[in-house]
């Protein structure tokens, strides 16, 4: 295997994520890993996947809007259930 190969499979595999956390509907903190960014309607949004036992579990992705400052940012979680399903399909359109 080269050197480059090597590489791109050492960056694959160690891959840092921006994290974040949220308290769930049991009170219970979860950490969640940013796996992509995006913009709609002018609103910054993000898709988190929860973080189990330090790896990323990437069946189920959690999206949140986001306010960015300039070195840090904050989530807010989507309340309005027209805004939340219309980003969700807009960014799985985006996936396709």
């Amino acid at each position: 295997m080269s050197e480059e190969k090597k590489l791109e499979q050492f960056e694959d595999d160690y891959c840092e994520y921006v994290t974040f956390s949220v308290t769930d509907q049991n009170g219970n903190e979860v950490e969640l890993a940013v796996i992509d960014e995006f913009e709609i309607n002018h609103k910054n949004y993000v898709a988190a996947a929860v973080i189990e036992d330090d790896a990323i579990n990437e069946d189920g992705l959690y999206i949140y809007r986001v306010k960015a400052y300039a070195d840090d940012f904050e989530v807010e979680k989507i309340t309005d259930k027209d805004e939340y399903e219309s980003v969700a399909q807009a960014y799985m359109d985006m996936e396709d």
